[in-house]
């Protein structure tokens, strides 16, 4: 039987002439003391085990407390890194696009001064052409009056047809020079 202290109340002890039972108080009294022990000893274990469950709650409050900050550094790096990487891609992005607009600008300039080049040349080829038609007319006139100059000799001497037979075509030469 359990001792609890409804029943330690209503214990009742025999009487004797002098007083109570001396044999069943004391029985009674190794009983109770037998509980108490007992319940002083799962009182200290539990208090022990309160105690250290305290202690790791304690210590595991500690760790939860460090694992938040810990994440909220994470989360603030992290926040930090994604924003420092997206100015360097758009710092990137405009240095590119400005490199691009350089590089097309220097490819119109050089564009330009390859279709400079080219009508200057062409200019020049014209000019060129022109210059070496009107050498090589004025040196076929030159020939034909050389010519007509011998054909009054050749006439003395009876050469005449061949003399006749030169025909200088100037486009002809100009063409097999170009």
């Amino acid at each position: 039987m359990k001792v609890s202290p409804l029943s330690i109340k209503k214990q009742e002890f025999n009487k004797t002439l002098r007083g109570y039972d001396k044999d069943e108080v004391q029985a009674f009294l190794d009983k109770l003391a037998g509980e108490f022990e007992t319940l002083q000893k799962e009182n200290d274990s539990l208090k022990k085990e309160l105690e250290e469950s305290t202690v790791k709650l304690t210590e595991f409050r500690r760790i939860e407390k460090n694992l938040q900050d810990t994440l909220l550094k994470a989360q603030e790096s992290s926040s930090k890194s994604i924003e420092s990487t997206k100015k360097q891609s758009g710092l990137m992005i405009k240095e590119a696009e400005i490199k691009v607009s350089q590089i097309l600008e220097k490819a119109r300039e050089n564009a330009n001064e390859i279709r400079n080049s080219v009508i200057n040349l062409r200019e020049e080829k014209n000019l060129i052409i022109a210059n070496l038609k009107a050498i090589i007319n004025s040196q076929a006139h030159l020939l034909e009056m050389k010519v007509e100059t011998a054909g009054e000799e050749v006439i003395e001497t009876g050469q005449i047809e061949q003399a006749k037979k030169i025909d200088i075509n100037v486009e002809e030469i100009v063409n097999k020079l170009l």
